[in-house]
C-alpha cells in the first residue's frame, strides 16, 4: 500500500479551512530537538506545520504527493517544497534533526515510511507523528456533527480513518525514548467557517464525487440554527507521539 493522495481536488479549500496547531505542541517538539539545522515535514499539505518549523530550523524540507496542495503553501526563504512520496524521498542519508508528519500517517505504508525515516534522520533525531480527532463545540452542535460523521458520510471514509480514531495505537512505532502527549487546538469560528471546514473532509469529497451533491448542505440549516449568530469555540483534541531515531 503506497501513500494516497486524497486532497489535490480541493487544495484551495483545504488551505483556507484546515486547522493549524498550537504553540504548545511546537514548544514540546523543540524541547525534544536541541539540534535544529534541518527538519523534514512529510505530507505537508499546504505547509501548516512547515512554516512554523521554518522559524526555528536553518533549513526545512516539506514534501507532499499533491502538487496542487504545495501550490497553496506559503513561501519562506529557508523552506523548500517538493513533490515526493513519504516512503521514498530524494534526501541524503543522516540528514535531518527532526521529522514531522501531521494528520497523514494513516495514509502511508507505515513500515516503509519508518525505514525511510531511519535512513534520512541523523542518529538521535526526533520523529514526531500527530493527528486530531473529531472536534467539540457544544452538546447540540456535537450531536449533529457526529450524525454527519458516522451516518451521512461514514460509509465514505477510507478504512485507514480507523487509525485516527484509535490515535495510531495499531500502527507500529519502533523507536527509542517514546513519548505520548495531548494538546488542544482551539479556534473561534462562525457557523460558515465551521461548515467549510467540514467540506475539507476526504469523506465529504468522496460523497460529492459519487452523488454530485454537497452532503454538508444536508445539515447546514439545522447546524446554523443551534449555532446561533457569531463565533463559538471549536476544540480539536490532538494526539502526538515522538521517538528518537
Amino acid at each position: 500500500m503506497s501513500t494516497l493522495d486524497r486532497f489535490s481536488g480541493h487544495a484551495s479549500l483545504y488551505a483556507r479551512y484546515r486547522i493549524d496547531y498550537p504553540n504548545s505542541l511546537y514548544d514540546f517538539l523543540l524541547s525534544r530537538t536541541p539540534n535544529r539545522r534541518r527538519a523534514w515535514d512529510c505530507a505537508t499539505g499546504n505547509g501548516q506545520a512547515a512554516v512554523v518549523l521554518a522559524d526555528y530550523f536553518d533549513e526545512v524540507e516539506a514534501t507532499d504527493l499533491s502538487a496542487n496542495q504545495l501550490e497553496n503553501a506559503p513561501a519562506r526563504g529557508n523552506l523548500t517544497y517538493r513533490v515526493s512520496a513519504a516512503e521514498k524521498t530524494p534526501f541524503p542519508d543522516a540528514h535531518f534533526d527532526l521529522v514531522t508528519v501531521a494528520q497523514a500517517l494513516h495514509w502511508f505504508d507505515v513500515d516503509a515510511f519508518h525505514a525511510e525515516v531511519r535512513r534520512v534522520a541523523r542518529p538521535g533525531a526526533t520523529l514526531a507523528e500527530w493527528g486530531y480527532g473529531l472536534n467539540e463545540v457544544s452538546p447540540e452542535v456535537d450531536r449533529i456533527v457526529r450524525y454527519f460523521y458516522n451516518d451521512l458520510v461514514g460509509p465514505f471514509w477510507d478504512a485507514m480513518r480507523r487509525h485516527v480514531e484509535d490515535q495510531y495505537a495499531q500502527l507500529a512505532f519502533p523507536f527509542a525514548d517514546i513519548r505520548h502527549e495531548r494538546f488542544v487546538a482551539s479556534r473561534l469560528w462562525d457557523s460558515g467557517r465551521f461548515l467549510n471546514y467540514l467540506r475539507t473532509w476526504s469523506s465529504v469529497q468522496k460523497y460529492q464525487k459519487q452523488h454530485g451533491t454537497d452532503p454538508v448542505s444536508l445539515i447546514e440549516d439545522e447546524l446554523k440554527a443551534v449555532w446561533g449568530n457569531g463565533e463559538r469555540e471549536v476544540r480539536f483534541p490532538i494526539f502526538l507521539r515522538t521517538g528518537r531515531v
